[in-house]
């Protein structure tokens, strides 16, 4: 049976036509009569546009964020710990064992740095993880410390000790209830339009995924990260980035393997060439987590068996380091992030098979924080980028931000999510670049290609920044398959 949309506009200012769908691809573009036992989809404007993807999720934790308490309107420490309490009072008192998870918290713009006192002092002997908006912190409470055997003068972890928190926590939540909420998650992500995600979640990305697809296919396709823990296991079973995996239902394949080289810009630890006001002595200009010879020496051993890296570079002088090592090394690539870049640095970025991943819901939340920790510069400098030939593929950084590619696509194009004016509106980048870079690259269709598709009511280019923002998705359908469905969608 095959899957005809009849009378969709193929792409943006595309012709109306008719589109057969079968064997997970593309069979016909162009006139059609349907034939018995094919499922017809119609509705008058729809457009068809290549599958958007999400290039940089951290799954577990995204899905796990749509459980915790929100405090990410907190202006303060103080009210940060206040949207706990509240949160607590509409629950029943934590039972002994239990921890009290919350996120969102941004403290690049408070005056007074968050504490574990505070917590312990509202919640006395309860165990609270705060984890920032950023993913680059964790603030627990003296009652969680306690509970994980370590002692540290505020509560507040950072960077690699951040991550293993994370990870220990996360091994609490019990595997089955895990794998739902994240397939709850990615259903939500096909409702948005997205037909695939790189998971950049620190795990055994491979053996999470494989054992997901058992219940059936996952609702998007996804590229499964590699972390050093797992390198080696990795190369031992001789993985290639780029390679699908048996027992995946043809949607899992390996991804890239991920390396961090610095901090974030709102926890200050993005790793910059020039200091930050008002930085603690000895990081005045942030963390730089692995130099670069290490990072040729693990680049080179990943590229050289066939593990594409992907480097994780916020700062300018952690970026000017990133593309050192890719010179150095020769290899394809990835790096994620680039907000803060040097202007010398931008054609860097255009080299052959170097992918720059962006996540421009980050430019407008933290506009403010750059606007205050790296004054007088340009940060998230899509433009330049763009104009520089970089090859560019958006993403969310889920839990960073929603995985919703048109508010990605939105920023990107207009550099503003509210009512003030564009921030640097020279940095915005056009919308049919925008749209290609959320689709992975891909901009037309043609027969033969991937079933990877995703229908929206209107063309992108006839809408306003609110309107795009808000677009609707009437349809998602990944290898052929419609994983996504509106509930007023017309058919015939």
């Amino acid at each position: 049976m095959s899957l005809v949309l009849r009378q969709v506009q193929v792409g943006v200012d595309g012709p109306v036509t008719d589109v057969r769908i079968a064997d997970g691809r593309l069979a016909e573009i162009g006139d059609l009569t349907p034939e018995s036992g094919d499922e017809v989809l119609y509705q008058r404007g729809a457009t068809l546009l290549p599958g958007l993807i999400d290039g940089h999720v951290h799954t577990a934790q995204w899905a796990e964020r749509r459980r915790r308490i929100d405090v990410e309107g907190a202006r303060s420490a103080s009210e940060a710990v206040e949207l706990i309490v509240t949160a607590l009072q509409d629950r029943a008192t934590p039972a002994a064992g239990d921890i009290v998870m919350a996120h969102g918290f941004r403290d690049g713009l408070w005056t007074a740095a968050p504490h574990k006192d505070l917590l312990e002092s509202a919640l006395p002997g309860v165990q609270v993880a705060v984890i920032s908006q950023d993913l680059h912190a964790i603030w627990l409470s003296s009652a969680l410390l306690h509970r994980l055997g370590r002692d540290h003068e505020t509560g507040v972890l950072r960077e690699q000790d951040c991550i293993q928190i994370n990870y220990e926590l996360a091994r609490d939540v019990p595997t089955d209830l895990s794998d739902r909420w994240v397939l709850e998650a990615t259903r939500a992500a096909a409702r948005r339009g997205i037909t695939s995600i790189i998971d950049f979640e620190y795990a055994d990305n491979r053996t999470d995924w494989l054992r997901r697809s058992e219940r059936g296919p996952v609702p998007v396709r996804v590229k499964a990260s590699v972390w050093r823990p797992w390198l080696d296991e990795a190369i031992d079973a001789r993985l290639r980035t780029g390679q699908t995996l048996d027992g995946g239902h043809g949607l899992i394949e390996v991804g890239p393997f991920k390396l961090v080289a610095d901090g974030s810009l709102n926890t200050r630890t993005a790793y910059c060439h020039d200091p930050y006001p008002e930085a603690e002595p000895g990081e005045q200009h942030g963390l730089l987590l692995i130099d670069e010879d290490e990072l040729v020496v693990l680049m080179t051993h990943a590229s050289g068996n066939g593990l594409q890296p992907a480097v994780h570079a916020i700062g300018d002088h952690a970026n000017t380091i990133v593309l050192n090592a890719f010179d150095r090394v020769g290899c394809t690539g990835r790096i994620e992030h680039a907000q803060l870049v040097r202007p010398d640095d931008a054609a860097r970025f255009a080299r052959p098979g170097l992918i720059t991943s962006i996540q421009p819901q980050h430019a407008m939340t933290d506009r403010d924080v750059a606007d205050r920790h790296w004054p007088d510069r340009t940060a998230f400098p899509y433009g330049s980028l763009f104009r520089a030939g970089a090859t560019l593929e958006l993403g969310s950084d889920a839990p960073v931000a929603e995985p919703d590619p048109w508010h990605a696509i939105a920023d990107a194009v207009h550099r503003t999510d509210d009512d003030r004016p564009p921030w640097h509106v020279d940095q915005a980048i056009p919308l049919r670049a925008a749209l290609r870079a959320a689709a992975g690259g891909r901009e037309h269709l043609a027969v033969g290609d991937p079933a990877d598709l995703t229908l929206v009511p209107a063309d992108p280019a006839t809408l306003s920044n609110g309107d795009l923002r808000s677009l609707p998705v009437l349809a998602t359908v990944v290898a052929g398959r419609v994983t996504f469905l509106a509930d007023d969608f017309g058919n015939e």
